[in-house]
């Protein structure tokens, strides 16, 4: 992991359209931290909280993270890649295109790479981006998830 690329302003994102930006550093997916997200959404489904059952009976040999546990990773991670100087906020449109290609177990390591695919100036100055983001999984072939999140940029 190196620095984060600093972009001038919201304008400029559009400068790096197709530039990868990443890997982020490597994140540990630990039980605990699988535990505390369902606490937080109130999904307790027992193949991600029992463990114990989880290696007996899920077809994934173990426990896994939520997928929308890897997504949420995004935001701290994206700004180990890159920041926008002249910010005032970014604002979170959706998600297009999400795939979760492959379970995250417990213990496991994902990383973050992402680039600008789309940038629209808005009157008001904003920028609405599509950024697509790819999730890697240590030690796998394929990324635990790949999307395209939409981000509106506001000077």
């Amino acid at each position: 992991m190196g620095q984060p690329v600093h972009i001038p302003n919201v304008a400029a994102i559009s400068d790096y359209i197709g530039v990868t930006m990443g890997p982020s550093r490597w994140v540990e997916v630990t039980q605990e931290r699988i535990q505390a997200f369902a606490d937080a959404t109130g999904d307790q489904q027992w193949i991600h909280t029992n463990p114990e059952r989880a290696h007996r009976e899920s077809p994934f040999g173990g426990p896994t993270a939520h997928g929308y546990l890897t997504l949420s990773l995004a935001p701290p991670l994206i700004d180990e890649l890159f920041l926008v100087d002249e910010l005032s906020m970014i604002v979170n449109v959706g998600i297009e295109k999400m795939r979760l290609q492959e379970p995250v177990h417990a213990g496991q390591r994902i990383r973050l790479s992402s680039e600008f695919r789309k940038v629209r100036m808005l009157p008001s100055g904003a920028a609405r981006t599509s950024l697509h983001c790819v999730f890697d999984l240590e030690d796998a072939e394929k990324p635990a998830c790949v999307c395209d999140a939409v981000f509106l940029y506001f000077p």
